[in-house]
């Protein structure tokens, strides 16, 4: 039997953009036009054959007819409606909506997720030009330039009785200046152009291994056994990558073969998925809980994770769709790994719901750790993990965003500085 409650209504849409009248659909259904009546008021419900039938003869595939606006649709109308929240919106009446008029539902729907994906390219410019080491320089030095120009440019313009040889030298700067300009502006263009499209907006050797562990799925099976990560780095396809970038990666292939060495794949997933507790964890392999949350934030699939060093500063990121980590900057204050930070081995869990058109709430747990890797004298070294699982649990969420600067919460008991978003609307 066909389920959807508006199923009538979208036979009686249908037969009218044909121009049919309702005696004519039913006889050519084989049913009475009063049933036909009462179906299209979904006050009937349609076996399968007879919406066969229908469909026939209404030019139309069945599934046309029985499912209506696709859940793609749907999910972008919400979408759509999340942006206007304060717009009124039915949202009960969305597949409604969806059935009655599908091209202005899709054209709706299209457009939010454009206007989502321009979003996020601006947040991510945003974040860039922010933080972008080369890019401040390059700026910073065209900008010198072109106000050393400027100066020397008023000097001779309101100056009449200056000696020929300080107008010499002064056209020299200009010279010297306008090449200045023209090599620094060609940099910043051939930096921007340089990188290949997969990897788009890189700038630093960490990015260029979070791409390549990305590529990979942040797993090697290899590493599950005694494979050497140098012997694994030469066997993979590193083209491109900087030479810091190949220290950094083979620092992290490092830290996943003893993690995998102290925490072997299969024991870990079984454990994991009894019962999924990190501190649990870490008692029964003998671990600190941040090594727990390393393991499961490269071993378990749909999962977030991040670490960050004593200074706050991001030194890994695994985002998930619905959880932007910033590229470039620091994370949103209220993130638990900052709390966790503050308290090296007391292990944190909280539900945060991340800012954005559809919130979502995720189950997050942090913990930090304190070494001496080289001793006292050389200073304690302390690092912070959190671990991001989509949560469809109960209770208050903590509110918690991307980064102050491309957050769209209005209100925010953390903020540090104005958001880019609210700038813009």
């Amino acid at each position: 039997m066909a389920r959807r409650s508006l199923l009538g209504s979208r036979i009686r849409e249908r037969r009218g953009l044909l121009g049919l009248r309702q005696a004519e659909l039913a006889r050519a259904a084989g049913v009475s036009a009063s049933y036909l009546n009462l179906i299209e008021h979904n006050r009937r419900r349609v076996s399968e054959d007879l919406l066969d039938r229908i469909a026939h003869a209404l030019g139309t595939e069945t599934a046309a007819l029985s499912e209506g606006g696709e859940a793609r649709v749907i999910d972008g109308l919400r979408l759509a409606a999340a942006g206007g929240a304060e717009s009124g919106t039915e949202i009960d009446r969305l597949e409604e909506f969806a059935g009655r008029f599908p091209g202005w539902a899709g054209l709706l729907a299209s457009q939010a997720r454009q206007v989502q994906g321009l979003e996020r390219a601006v947040e991510t410019l945003t974040d860039r030009l922010a933080h972008d080491p080369y890019l401040s320089t390059a700026l910073h030095e065209v900008l010198s330039a072109i106000t050393s120009i400027r100066t020397t440019a008023e000097i001779l313009a309101e100056t009449e009785d200056i000696d020929p040889a300080w107008r010499s030298r002064f056209h020299g700067n200009l010279r010297s200046d306008s090449e200045r300009v023209a090599h620094a502006a060609e940099a910043l263009v051939d930096y921007l152009d340089s990188v290949p499209e997969e990897r788009t907006g890189l700038a630093s050797p960490q990015e260029e291994v979070e791409n390549w562990l990305e590529g990979r799925g942040y797993r090697f099976p290899s590493l599950e056994g005694d494979e050497d990560p140098a012997r694994l780095l030469e066997a993979r396809d590193l083209t491109g990558v900087s030479a810091s970038a190949r220290l950094l990666a083979e620092r992290h292939l490092a830290r996943y073969r003893e993690d995998a060495r102290l925490m072997p794949e299969h024991p870990f997933r079984a454990l994991w998925a009894e019962a999924p507790d990190p501190t649990r964890l870490a008692a029964r392999f003998g671990v600190p809980t941040t090594a727990v949350l390393r393991r499961a934030g490269v071993l378990l699939e749909t999962v977030g994770f991040v670490m960050c060093d004593a200074s706050g500063t991001l030194t890994f990121r695994r985002p998930l769709p619905d959880f932007p980590l910033p590229r470039f900057g620091a994370g949103c204050p209220l993130w638990p790994i900052y709390r966790a930070l503050s308290r090296p081995g007391e292990p944190i869990s909280a539900r945060v719901e991340m800012a954005g058109r559809s919130p979502r709430v995720f189950r997050v747990w942090a913990a930090a750790e304190r070494r001496w890797p080289d001793g006292f004298a050389a200073g304690e070294v302390v690092e912070a993990a959190m671990l991001l699982l989509p949560d469809e649990g109960s209770g208050p969420p903590l509110p918690v965003g991307t980064g102050c600067r491309i957050c769209p919460r209005a209100f925010c008991i953390a903020r540090r500085e104005p958001s880019i978003l609210t700038q813009l609307t």
